[in-house]
């Protein structure tokens, strides 16, 4: 059987290694899919930097989610069938031209859902239906302020939370055009907190009740500034620190309001909470199908430019979900 190409962190913090890779043997419950499409997540550069949570025993090959069409399948697999196209999920081996999953692992790509489209759903859209969902509760009519507007998960809040939940959203970002793409993609408001205060500015927005939510991914002083921002009985969802700095949590802020914190780490659901982690997979794909969403690509590289598509996350440079391509 010929090998396939795979991108290969094999030093910590060092540039990737496109190398060419003999095929895995599949278990009976396994599957083996071509990769068209790879979602490129900030927890991917962790991982090869050796900062995620999740350490990876050198070399691996990084990429958590991913859609392609099924090339094999073991002799228990019962889910999916060769030729199906497909999205899944994986720890790491996605960020390949081909890649061995468990078969509980992946879901059929609806007609009308594009391969591009499917690949960047899992995190970014299941995080935020974690978010709103399940953990915030979001209802019709409420407020929500959503942190890092403009990345990948922010875009996918504002989506869900527009569209499905209905919800008002004010969007902060750190630019001006960070925040116009914001507005672009459905944002009633937004706030450049580079050059404004975030909580004078989500005061004056609410006529002084503040949001009912915070979706909060930057941590710091933003996040201060955030939980400072909710109305009585807001809730602030934790899901990531793009800023670098973990911030710490004054319980009096949490008392004088009631005010929930709570976070969401979207992986730890695959073994904690499986049904509720495939739920968020197939109401993203039946909301995409339905037309009530749209992922938001912001890039595209192609596999041998991997290096310079994790350069392109670190400098900041992205807005929306930036995909490798193996096609």
């Amino acid at each position: 059987a010929r090998g396939y190409r795979a991108a290969l962190c094999t030093q910590l913090a060092g540039p990737l290694q496109l190398r060419e890779l003999p095929p895995r043997a599949l278990q009976p419950h396994q599957v083996r899919v071509g990769v068209h499409y790879c979602g490129l997540n900030f927890a991917d550069i962790l991982a090869c930097q050796g900062l995620y949570q999740e350490k990876h025993a050198l070399p691996f090959t990084p990429g958590m989610e991913f859609s392609g069409t099924v090339l094999e399948t073991g002799e228990s697999v019962s889910t999916v069938r060769e030729g199906c196209r497909v999205v899944g999920v994986t720890g790491t081996t996605a960020m390949a031209e081909e890649c061995v999953v468990d078969q509980k692992m992946l879901w059929q790509v609806p007609e009308g859902v594009s391969s591009e489209d499917a690949a960047v759903l899992p995190v970014t859209y299941g995080t935020a239906t974690l978010v709103l969902h399940h953990r915030a509760r979001v209802q019709p009519g409420e407020t929500v302020l959503v942190t890092a507007g403009a990345g990948a998960t922010g875009l996918a809040v504002i989506d869900l939370a527009v569209n499905i939940f209905k919800a008002k959203v004010i969007a902060a970002a750190g630019s001006d055009a960070k925040c116009e793409l914001a507005l672009q993609r459905g944002a009633s408001h937004s706030v450049n907190y580079s050059r404004s205060s975030l909580r004078d500015e989500v005061k004056r927005l609410t006529d002084g009740r503040g949001a009912n939510v915070a979706v909060e991914a930057v941590g710091g002083d933003i996040f201060k500034a955030a939980l400072q921002s909710l109305a009585w009985e807001g809730r602030i969802v934790v899901m990531g620190f793009a800023g670098g700095k973990i911030p710490s949590i004054p319980a009096n802020l949490l008392l004088l309001k009631n005010v929930s914190a709570m976070g969401v780490y979207w992986s730890r659901y695959q073994e904690e909470n499986f049904p509720v982690f495939s739920s968020t997979m197939s109401s993203a794909l039946r909301y995409c199908q339905e037309g009530k969403i749209h992922p938001h690509i912001g890039a595209v590289f192609k596999l041998e430019e991997v290096n310079e598509a994790f350069n392109h996350v670190l400098q900041r440079q992205s807005t929306g979900k930036v995909v490798i391509s193996m096609q």
